[in-house]
């Protein structure tokens, strides 16, 4: 009895763990938020002149700073935030929407190619029925 709730629960965690979804969203895209590798691009517009640097930590000490596109509210509470894109203790610069939209985007795209993926969805194409028995019986009327 013990073996077979033991194997039950054992399952019952595996099973959450396969279940992975991924979602891959590029620069350049709305929804991009994290950090971007200026380069050689154009000089970003940050929003504020100084870095920010939360909880400083000695790992962190001479390490260049990096910057980030993040949300506004974000920026407001950094300190909140700063977690997510594992930049705590690292003097971090928020470059504007504006700049990113216009300037730093077309460079990317420019240098990286546009990799944005364009779907043209058409349901008649390589579907097939999926064995739902369209025919309904011999007679391709209804089945009762």
């Amino acid at each position: 009895m013990k073996n077979v709730f033991l194997a039950a629960v054992l399952l019952t965690v595996a099973l959450p763990a396969g279940a992975q979804v991924g979602v891959s969203i590029n620069i350049g895209e709305p929804g991009f938020y994290g950090q971007i590798a200026i380069g050689s691009a154009p000089p970003p517009q940050l929003i504020y002149p100084q870095p920010v640097i939360i909880a400083p930590a000695p790992r962190y000490v001479g390490v260049p700073p990096i910057y980030l596109r993040v949300p506004p509210g974000q920026v407001k509470h950094w300190r909140n935030y700063c977690g997510r894109y594992d930049a705590c203790g690292r003097p971090v610069y928020f470059v504007r929407d504006d700049w990113y939209l216009n300037r730093y985007v077309p460079y990317y795209r420019g240098r990286h190619g546009d990799r944005r993926e364009y779907r043209r969805y058409d349901d008649r194409r390589g579907y097939g029925d999926h064995d739902r028995d369209h025919d309904r019986g011999h007679g391709h009327g209804r089945d009762r």
